[in-house]
């Protein structure tokens, strides 16, 4: 059965000028050196910095669920291909010129989505809630019970990048296995999930704004980046070198972190 978008879909996708961003955990692609200065690079540190009373400045982008892009049922999401050698078809299904910032997103997701996984690392891109648990309950166990994490905002102004204090101690999630799901610019949700082997450190950090907004983040530290990308944007950030550090970073407010659940 041959799907045709409907409007919804249409005004979702006018609305993939907003990122090409750093939604996912790694950025795989090269980047020069003048977007260290981007202010949405302000979430990544070091485990040094968990610690009460720590203040950074950080990004955390504001996100209307009502306008964002929405997952697809599977059905849906299987009618319309999904690869870069679709993407002219895709441009004119979508009605967008290839040479809008609509194009170069799209062009960007599939580049992260065809790309090949790191050493020790599993992937894969969700283009519906179905398949994205298919990945997540391979990964974790097709019977294993799952909680999910995200980013929440308590209480939030419009301000993006401000000081943040951690106002208590960090509490880590003890789970050997992970899988986060980080969003991607798409006509209708795209989400980059992967699970990386080695050592990975899970945190739920209480931060309190100088504007007064109030987040409970979900955060990661990755212990061991020595097969990580020379040219990786947060070895810049934090001016460390692959394999030196461990690399934090706190997950966007749309990402979700898959475990298995501490309930039984």
């Amino acid at each position: 059965m041959e799907f045709r978008p409907t409007l919804s879909i249409l005004l979702h996708a006018l609305l993939l000028f907003q990122f090409v961003s750093e939604s996912r955990a790694r950025d795989i692609a090269k980047t020069s050196p003048e977007e260290t200065l981007n202010p949405q690079l302000n979430i990544f540190f070091t485990p040094k910095d968990l610690k009460i009373g720590k203040i950074m400045p950080l990004f955390f982008a504001l996100k209307d669920p009502s306008t964002s892009p929405h997952l697809l049922s599977r059905e849906e999401a299987n009618s319309i291909p999904f690869s870069s050698s679709n993407l002219t078809y895709l441009l004119n299904f979508f009605s967008f010129s290839k040479d809008s910032p609509q194009a170069k997103a799209m062009e960007d997701t599939f580049f992260h989505c065809e790309i090949s996984a790191m050493i020790g690392e599993s992937k894969f891109c969700a283009t519906s809630l179905e398949s994205m648990l298919d990945f997540v309950q391979e990964i974790l166990g097709f019977h294993t019970k799952l909680d999910v994490y995200t980013t929440e905002f308590l209480k939030k102004s419009p301000v993006t990048l401000q000081n943040y204090t951690i106002l208590q101690k960090p509490k880590e999630i003890l789970e050997p296995k992970l899988v986060a799901c980080h969003t991607l610019p798409y006509p209708y949700a795209v989400f980059y999930c992967h699970m990386q082997k080695g050592e990975n450190k899970f945190f739920k950090i209480s931060l309190l704004g100088e504007n007064g907004d109030r987040i409970e983040a979900a955060a990661i530290c990755h212990m061991d980046t020595k097969e990580w990308n020379h040219d990786h944007v947060a070895f810049r950030v934090l001016k460390v070198l692959p394999g030196s550090s461990p690399v934090c970073h706190y997950f966007p407010v749309d990402n979700l972190v898959w475990v298995p659940s501490l309930s039984m």
